[in-house]
C-alpha cells in the first residue's frame, strides 16, 4: 500500500450522514479487477444522472473541487456492506485522507489497510475544517504529529493506533509488517517445541 507521512491537499466537504459503501461505489461496478481502476466510479449514482450526465450540485463535480484529495464527510461514512472496493474508488480517484465524525467499522478498516488514512475528529472539529465561503480550504494532514493543519494555521489534533500508525508510515501491509518479526517468530518457535517437546510428537495412532 501507499505510505503515508504528510499530505497537503484541498478539502472536499460532503457532509451527509450514512453515505453508505453502495453509495460510494454501486454493486454493478464491482466485478472489475483491481487494476482496472475505480475512479470513474467513485459516487457514480450521486455524481451522474441515468443518462451520464454530471448532476449539478453534487460537489465533486464543481470544477473548482475536482482536484480534491481530503474528504471531509458527515457521521457513520462507509456505512452498509463490507466492500473493499469503496477504499479503492476513493484511491484511485486521488484521496489519501476521510476525515469524519465516525464511521462503519469494516470501511474504517479497509482504508488503513490500504493506505487512506481515517480520522475521527469530533463534529465542532470537523465544523471548522469544512469548505470555506468563496475559497477552497487547504488542509495539511501530519501522521506523524497526528494533527490536522488548516489555512489559518489552526491545528486540530487526532488520534490513531499505533500499529497502524505505523503500518501507513511504513507503507506496509499487515503481511508485510508480520514478515518483519520472522526472526523472531522462528526463535519464539524454536524455543517453544524445546521447551515442550511433546508439541512437535505427533500423537499415537
Amino acid at each position: 500500500m501507499l505510505a503515508f507521512t504528510t499530505h497537503r491537499g484541498q478539502a472536499l466537504s460532503l457532509p451527509w450522514e450514512n453515505i453508505d459503501t453502495d453509495q460510494i461505489i454501486p454493486a454493478r461496478y464491482l466485478h472489475r479487477p483491481r487494476e482496472a481502476g475505480y475512479e470513474d466510479q467513485l459516487f457514480h449514482d450521486l455524481r451522474f444522472t441515468p443518462d451520464g450526465k454530471p448532476k449539478v450540485g453534487f460537489p465533486l463535480n464543481d470544477p473548482t473541487q475536482a482536484e480534491s484529495t481530503i474528504l471531509i464527510a458527515g457521521r457513520n461514512f462507509g456505512c452498509g456492506s463490507s466492500r473493499e472496493h469503496a477504499v479503492w474508488a476513493l484511491l484511485d480517484y486521488g484521496f489519501r485522507v476521510v476525515i469524519a465524525p465516525d464511521f462503519g467499522d469494516i470501511f474504517f478498516n479497509n482504508s488503513l489497510k490500504n493506505g487512506l488514512l481515517v480520522i475521527r475528529l469530533d463534529e465542532q472539529s470537523i465544523q471548522s475544517l469544512m469548505h470555506e465561503e468563496g475559497q477552497p480550504q487547504i488542509l495539511t494532514v501530519d501522521l506523524p504529529q497526528q494533527s490536522i493543519i488548516n489555512s489559518s494555521d489552526l491545528r486540530f489534533p487526532f488520534e490513531i493506533d499505533a500499529y497502524r500508525k505505523e503500518a501507513l508510515l511504513k507503507g506496509e501491509s499487515e503481511i508485510q509488517m508480520t514478515y518483519r518479526l520472522l526472526d523472531k517468530i522462528k526463535q519464539f518457535e524454536t524455543h517453544h517445541i524445546n521447551a515442550n517437546p511433546w508439541v512437535a510428537t505427533p500423537p499415537a495412532s
